[in-house]
């Protein structure tokens, strides 16, 4: 109970501040004060204030007690380089797996890949359940099917979870899939031919324009509110003539923006997008980890026609190699159930009931409350880090979930260079260009933050600041 009465403390005091009751540079109440005030033990507020202090929000002046600290300063839409008004082909996958292959060695500071850290995994846990389940159920990988492919546990399980969101989700629309990845790939090709557009998220998810490089298909950007997502004007005027065959997006916790799209948006997009019948693919793999007490709704709780398909996966939360999530797709499940038969088959059986047990049993619900913490935590002292290294100028997007942090630099500076530069010194990023198909954000880069906050993190992002400097200064 300690350790709840200390974290509601410190929460109690970030909302304050995030909502600017307390400003940069305001001295917080004292140690005994705040122990009165609050009805808690010195010990609790001690441990409140260090936490707030670990979360970059609060700095310790000696002999004078704990101050706000200044924020970053935030980008603003009005910032955000305009994308080009008609669509583009999508041409990066090479230069794109020659980033990730470099940011991957084991020698490098993991500030590439959006992974989070091993140590923070329930590997064991999963070990057990496996070999559990295989003990218990030794006719699982004795057959196999292309078109009974859903473990029935599994699908009952993701149906329990969507009533916290809205939902409930049907049974019958849900596929489960070799990841997220495989589920947004499957409903592109349901929905789409080559040489079709698709409107996406400017920054938008690299992979997302890898797939639709790999399809064929063109990229029309749509420009993205740091905060509220996709600009829905924007997305309005784009999809009015009828050449927009889907829309790809990410509407909680975006990536590389961190950006949530308040319920109004859902709702509008839904709606909008079904009376047009574009098709919307929603990519919800950052859901769970979203800061706020409560989980935001995905698009998909709001779509009453059937024209959404949710995408999601465990890979974030339990473990990238599991490798297995699922689409809901709606009035779409036919021909996403047709394009899985024909890529890949079923889904590891062994998989789908270990994933089942886990969300039944509630070690997938305590795993998530943890982690969420923990990136929050791991986001701040990031933030607070290029506070501290980077050179004047530079410009965060405040993410509001997830474990990715989106960072301009002063126009001049070419972070494809930087890249070369830092990776020469091992450590790893993923260059803004990366995340558009026409080539913007040449200034900006995106940092890992899933992993527990050490001295080698703190050097890699100092050193990272020095190149920024000298660039900048060349």
């Amino acid at each position: 109970m300690a350790e709840l009465r200390y974290e509601k403390l410190a929460d109690d005091f970030a909302g304050l501040i995030a909502s600017g009751v307390l400003r940069a540079g305001e001295r917080l109440p004292s140690v005994r004060r705040l122990a009165q005030e609050r009805r808690v033990s010195i010990s609790t507020a001690v441990q409140a204030l260090r936490q707030l202090e670990m979360r970059g929000l609060v700095e310790a002046r000696p002999q004078s007690g704990f101050f706000v600290r200044a924020r970053p300063q935030a980008l603003v839409a009005a910032a955000m380089p305009a994308p080009p008004d008609a669509p583009v082909t999508v041409d990066l996958n090479q230069r794109l797996i020659g980033v990730l292959e470099a940011n991957q060695r084991p020698d490098v500071a993991p500030l590439g890949a959006a992974l989070p850290a091993p140590s923070l995994l329930p590997v064991s846990a999963l070990h057990r359940r496996y070999a559990s389940v295989a003990r218990r159920f030794p006719t699982l990988l004795e057959g196999s099917s292309h078109t009974d492919i859903n473990d029935p546990q599994l699908v009952r399980q993701l149906v329990r979870r969507s009533l916290a969101w809205g939902g409930p989700l049907a049974p019958e629309e849900i596929v489960i899939t070799n990841s997220c990845t495989e589920a947004l790939h499957l409903c592109l090709r349901a929905v789409t031919r080559p040489g079709d557009t698709v409107a996406v998220e400017s920054p938008g998810y690299y992979v997302m324009l890898q797939l639709l490089e790999s399809l064929g298909l063109k990229a029309l950007e749509i420009p993205t509110e740091p905060e509220t997502g996709i600009a829905l004007p924007a997305l309005d005027l784009a999809t009015r003539d009828g050449k927009v065959a889907a829309v790809l997006l990410v509407p909680n916790a975006s990536n590389p923006l961190g950006s949530v799209m308040p319920d109004a948006g859902k709702k509008k997009l839904a709606q909008l997008m079904a009376a047009r019948k574009v098709p919307v693919i929603e990519d919800d793999i950052y859901g769970d980890l979203c800061y706020a007490a409560q989980r935001p709704w995905p698009i998909k709780a709001f779509d009453k026609a059937g024209n959404v398909m949710l995408c999601a996966s465990f890979s974030k939360c339990l473990s990238p190699a599991l490798r297995c999530g699922f689409v809901a797709a709606g009035k779409y499940r036919a021909a996403v159930g047709v394009q899985k038969m024909l890529v890949s088959g079923g889904t590891n059986p062994i998989t789908q009931r270990v994933l089942a047990e886990a969300l039944e049993a509630g070690a997938y619900e305590r795993q998530v409350r943890g982690l969420r913490r923990r990136f929050e935590v791991q986001v701040e002292q990031t933030i607070a880090a290029v506070m501290r290294h980077f050179p004047a100028g530079t410009r965060i997007a405040r993410p509001r979930g997830g474990f990715v942090l989106w960072v301009e630099l002063p126009e001049g500076i070419d972070t494809a260079r930087l890249w070369r530069k830092a990776i020469a010194d091992n450590i790893a990023f993923v260059p803004g260009d990366l995340f558009s198909p026409s080539g913007l954000y040449r200034n900006c880069l995106r940092l890992n933050c899933g992993n527990p906050w050490s001295e080698a993190i703190e050097a890699a992002v100092r050193r990272l600041g020095e190149l920024a400097g000298r660039a900048n200064q060349a």
